[in-house]
């Protein structure tokens, strides 16, 4: 399945169920509400994105501990859990997707490029799936923002009540 095919479920199965979504991005830059924003209609469904590519963006912007980030570094699951439940709360959307990871080539903080931890936060929690991706900066970037709207897909699958 493309991204594209994916975005575009994703803004159907949303705006079916009366829906939003918001994005707290590091490593994809945005790359996940572009591919949103490519569906018409998607301005019914996506309330809006942050792109905290700065360390110290995540706490300001998302509302990522501090200290998180200080004992963990950025690349780390819990990162990407707070980055999702802190675009959530602060877009005032149903569902938060928080990205972080190293897209290369050199390893950050001592993790491996390649990383990506992508966070979930819905009306009934949060989770988070890391995945490992090979390939350049743009393949390891693209296969984050395709894996974070199939992890939001499978969520959205699930029945309402």
């Amino acid at each position: 399945m493309t991204a594209g095919v994916t975005a575009a479920e994703v803004v159907a199965r949303l705006r079916a169920r009366g829906e939003t979504v918001a994005t707290a991005e590091s490593l994809t830059a945005g790359l996940v509400a572009v591919e949103i924003t490519t569906v018409p209609g998607a301005s019914a469904v996506l309330r809006g994105g942050l792109v905290v590519y700065a360390t110290e963006l995540k706490t300001s912007l998302a509302g990522v501990e501090a200290a998180l980030l200080a004992a963990h570094g950025a690349v780390h699951p819990e990162v990407a859990r707070q980055l999702a439940e802190g675009a959530r709360a602060r877009c005032g959307a149903t569902w938060g997707l928080g990205l972080t990871g190293v897209a290369g080539p050199d390893p950050q903080d001592g993790v491996a490029p390649g990383t990506v931890h992508i966070g979930l936060s819905g009306p009934s929690g949060s989770i988070v799936r890391t995945i490992t991706v090979g390939g350049d900066r743009s393949a390891v970037r693209h296969a984050a923002a395709a894996s974070a709207l199939d992890l939001l897909l499978d969520r959205l699958k699930i029945p309402i009540g």
